[in-house]
């Protein structure tokens, strides 16, 4: 047989080589193809968990890697069996926004027995495993929050705080910069304070409540925008003209009611932005980098002097 005859089937071996060389060169590399990650969100009935999920969702497609969202519906029990399944179907991290920030540490046991990366995203877990946490400054923003409710009514007169869900880092943060920050504004007098879940019926109802038994109120601040657009609803005419409302978040629902003059302010976090950056600190610790414990997002006050500027 001649030399000839040789070549091609040489050839084809050649290529055939290189062929699994590039592929071995792609998988040892920066793709993150194949990665599997699971973000346990506590209520998609809240509009801002659900652009904290789209800017997740964006950022995991951008780095190439799979996430399954789940929602525990504000069930600490629901979502502490989301994370054992998360583990038991081999997700390579997770990323967790607790419903109850006591309730979390026990839940996350079985994805730092199998010494899975852990991030919590907006709010804390009360555990020393986390891999890091992704949050905005929450006692900046109660802070943030007196300055502006202080200013809509002119530094002094009752107000009205309503509580978000007990347990959480956010509503215990935000009420602690709130107390905070009226020590700068002793005008100020909180008559009553009374949880509501961060859900906008339950703001709606206990705003409803209060207000009948304190109507001289001058303001009321909510630790979410969901509580403060319940407080708007169960005021009335009264939102805006006579009581100045304080939200936390910055929804859209929640900036059209700032434009318009029935709400005062809001402290606007930035969701898409904290879901994004917990992916990508996660899609690093898969990886083997080191990533900080603790990641803050800024928050800003917005008023009618700026709010065009956060309106989509």
């Amino acid at each position: 047989m001649s030399s000839r005859k040789f070549i091609r089937p040489l050839a084809l071996v050649a290529a055939a080589l290189l062929a699994l060389g590039m592929v071995a060169c792609n998988r040892g590399g920066d793709s993150d193809s194949g990665t599997k990650l699971v973000l346990a969100v506590s209520t998609l009935d809240n509009p801002f968990f659900v652009t904290l999920r789209d800017g997740a969702q964006q950022a995991a497609k951008d780095a190439g890697v799979d996430l399954e969202v789940v929602d525990a519906q504000d069930d600490a029990t629901k979502q502490q069996n989301q994370l054992s399944n998360a583990v038991t179907q081999d997700a390579d991290a997770v990323l967790i926004n607790p419903v109850d920030s006591d309730a979390a540490a026990a839940a996350i046991e079985p994805a730092l027995d199998a010494d899975i990366p852990v991030i919590a995203v907006d709010r804390s877990i009360n555990s020393e495993g986390v891999t890091s946490t992704v949050s905005s400054d929450n006692v900046a923003g109660g802070e943030q929050a007196a300055d502006a409710l202080a200013a809509a009514v002119g530094g002094e007169g009752k107000i009205l705080q309503l509580q978000g869900e007990p347990g959480t880092s956010a509503s215990r943060e935000r009420g602690k910069g709130f107390d905070q920050g009226l020590e700068d504004h002793q005008g100020l007098q909180v008559v009553a304070q009374q949880p509501a879940n961060f859900s906008r019926t339950k703001g709606l109802n206990v705003a409803t409540n209060l207000v009948q038994s304190n109507p001289n109120v001058a303001g009321i601040f909510a630790e979410n925008d969901e509580m403060a657009l319940g407080a708007v609803q169960a005021l009335g005419d009264r939102a805006g003209d006579e009581v100045a409302v304080v939200g936390f978040d910055g929804t859209d629902d929640a900036l059209q009611r700032v434009k318009d003059g029935t709400m005062a302010a809001t402290i606007a976090q930035q969701p898409a932005e904290l879901g994004k950056t917990a992916v990508e600190l996660t899609v690093k610790a898969v990886n083997g980098k080191t990533v900080p414990e603790q990641q803050p997002v800024p928050v800003k006050t917005v008023t009618q002097d700026n709010v065009e500027k956060f309106l989509k």
